[in-house]
């Protein structure tokens, strides 16, 4: 700061102290033009593209106006009560951001936005896929996910909406342990009973057009929690409209419930951590982000996407993985 400020001073004097030259007519008329540092031009540059990448996010394009308008305040309320003090904006790459096949049958969004260094949270991750069936038809899967960073062993929180047809809808809603609820009866207390996260799936539970959904991932079911939703919904001869209501009257409140306790209880609360349990943490969070990967993602893109835009989308993930590992 002070040999900036001898600089400064010194150029000031060097101007103070030589005459001002005179400018001729032709260069009055011509405005001086100010140049950008580079430095500068590509933070704006970033900034744009994520700019333009949240927008193209945020549409969820594919996604009925149900969906669309529960994603749109999930994503608000997680952006506005963390804030850019929390989160930093998303550096993916704009090819990242969205990316589709060569025929445009398959669509995609990413909106990936790390912790601050002082957070405790990690990221939040949100996206939308969309891709044809070769029998014909679609499916649009919609998610957002939040993790924490080891400074805490909070829950993280997943909501992910899977659509086959227009009137039939799988939802996966949970705050995934990071602890074992066997070794950890006060953490079963404090995160799933007292929060009365089971009122919400007893409650889903009741629709007469709601089944339990079995994955058929061994490792998917290992790691959700007890209150975890996870239902198979088929309109049946409501057809659409069915579906659409049960999102919008049902759906709808019981996520923003989670989410809300997700934020109150989990990510917004400092918890006491050891150093030994940090370590622990930090190696469980990493084998599960690495089998997110490999299970949801390392065989599907390249299927719907081909080799290089899979490599290209897998790698900025597993760069945001790592960062703070």
């Amino acid at each position: 700061m002070a040999a900036a400020a001898a600089i400064i001073g010194s150029k000031n004097f060097i101007f103070l102290n030589n005459p001002i030259p005179k400018l001729s007519n032709r260069s009055r008329s011509r405005p001086l033009k100010r140049q950008l540092p580079v430095s500068r031009k590509r933070v704006l540059a970033t900034n744009m593209a994520a700019d333009s990448g949240r927008s193209k996010f945020m549409e969820f394009p594919y996604a009925s106006p149900p969906v669309r308008n529960l994603m749109v305040e999930l994503v608000s309320m997680v952006e506005d009560r963390l804030g850019s003090q929390q989160l930093q904006p998303c550096h993916l790459p704009e090819d990242v951001q969205f990316y589709q096949n060569e025929s445009g049958t398959s669509q995609a969004s990413l909106h990936i936005r790390s912790g601050s260094h002082s957070s405790q949270v990690d990221f939040m991750l949100g996206s939308w896929l969309h891709f044809g069936l070769p029998a014909g038809g679609e499916v649009n899967i919609t998610s957002l996910s939040a993790y924490l960073n080891s400074s805490t062993d909070a829950p993280n929180f997943l909501i992910e909406l899977i659509q086959r047809s227009p009137a039939s809808m799988v939802l996966i809603l949970d705050l995934p342990p990071r602890k074992d609820l066997v070794l950890h009866p006060e953490y079963l207390q404090t995160f799933y009973e007292d929060t009365k996260l089971d009122a919400h799936r007893q409650l889903l539970s009741e629709l007469p057009e709601v089944t339990p959904y079995v994955s058929s991932s061994l490792y998917i079911r290992s790691v959700v929690s007890p209150t975890a939703i996870l239902v198979n919904i088929q309109a049946g001869e409501g057809g659409q409209e069915r579906l659409e209501g049960i999102v919008s009257d049902h759906i709808h409140p019981v996520a923003i419930q989670v989410l809300e306790t997700w934020l109150g209880r989990c990510a917004l609360i400092g918890r006491e951590v050891g150093e030994n349990e940090r370590l622990v943490l930090d190696m469980r969070d990493g084998l599960v982000k690495n089998k997110t990967i490999e299970i949801d993602l390392g065989s599907s893109l390249p299927r719907l996407f081909g080799q290089q835009t899979a490599d290209r989308v897998l790698a900025a993930i597993r760069d945001v993985f790592s960062a703070k590992a």
